[in-house]
């Protein structure tokens, strides 16, 4: 998969569905075929909430349709700027820079990739599932989303059989079912057919089901809340896994120019200061959780 920076431009998107899911989360599908044919797994928009509003907002791109020269987006309102977001309609035009970052690396090499997407890190999980299904029968995702408020989508229970999953445990997002990837949720809210407990845990039963050849093709994905990803990092670590996390983390800028998203990284030569926005956000878990 290609690694290097995209180009930052901007682009004028017009809204072509807006939708409303329970706890002030929304789908939004922008018209801008630039960024749809040029975004991969991991990329990531800065969009201007409102004409009005100068500070933009970063949120990662959930599912490209390049063939419509469309991009969809699941946020969450957390402050004004989402908040005037969730105020737009279907034909106004936002504008939008990107898309922005080095996305996931994936190879052939481990063809059993684990994707733990948690809360807003869930978009780029399934965006990188999609990819991975461009290539039929090559590689076998499954897929383990955590959240503690209801899923943007009703749950459904899976047709697809997961050795190591505890009893009852057979809830599955009906986009990723449809497209023949395997998935379970989790949850510590008692939701119907979710695994009581942390995504991390459900992880553990699935790894701790392959045999250690089968672990050989394992990597694993993740994107989700910092203590999140630090428990997949020590996860990683415990079963020799190679794991690439994508870091959400507060950027004033993201294009790079403010440095106010730097986080410490370990490099060859030592711990060095990147920037999650262009130099991430996508980044080995072992560099940047040590």
């Amino acid at each position: 998969m290609h690694t290097s920076r995209n180009s930052l431009e901007l682009e004028n998107a017009t809204i072509v569905e807006h939708n409303a899911h329970p706890e002030q989360q929304y789908i939004l599908k922008l018209h801008a075929p630039r960024i749809a044919n040029t975004a991969q797994p991991g990329s990531f928009v800065y969009i201007r909430c409102h004409p009005q509003l100068d500070m933009r907002r970063p949120l990662s791109i959930m599912r490209t349709f390049p063939q419509q020269g469309e991009i969809e987006i699941l946020y969450k309102v957390f402050g004004h700027g989402t908040q005037l977001l969730s105020e737009q309609h279907i034909g106004d035009t936002l504008s939008v820079i990107g898309p922005i970052g080095i996305p996931f690396k994936t190879t052939m090499r481990y063809p059993r990739p684990l994707l733990i997407g948690g809360g807003v890190g869930i978009p780029p999980m399934i965006f990188l599932a999609d990819s991975l299904r461009q290539i039929p029968g090559a590689y076998q995702p499954f897929v383990i989303m955590g959240s503690e408020i209801p899923f943007p989508f009703t749950p459904k229970p899976s047709q697809k059989i997961i050795p190591g999953m505890p009893d009852g445990v057979i809830a599955s997002m009906p986009l990723l079912e449809d497209w023949g990837i395997a998935s379970r949720l989790s949850s510590l809210q008692n939701y119907p057919g979710c695994y009581f407990g942390y995504v991390t845990d459900l992880a553990k039963y699935y790894l701790d089901s392959l045999s250690p050849e089968q672990l050989k093709e394992v990597i694993i994905y993740s994107c989700g809340p910092h203590p999140m990803l630090a428990a997949v990092a020590q996860l990683a670590k415990n079963y020799h896994l190679p794991c690439q996390v994508s870091l959400e983390e507060f950027m004033a800028c993201a294009v790079g120019g403010c440095a106010g998203c730097v986080v410490e990284v370990k490099t060859s030569t030592g711990i060095a200061m990147q920037r999650v926005c262009v130099d991430g956000p996508v980044f080995d878990a072992q560099q940047v959780f040590f």
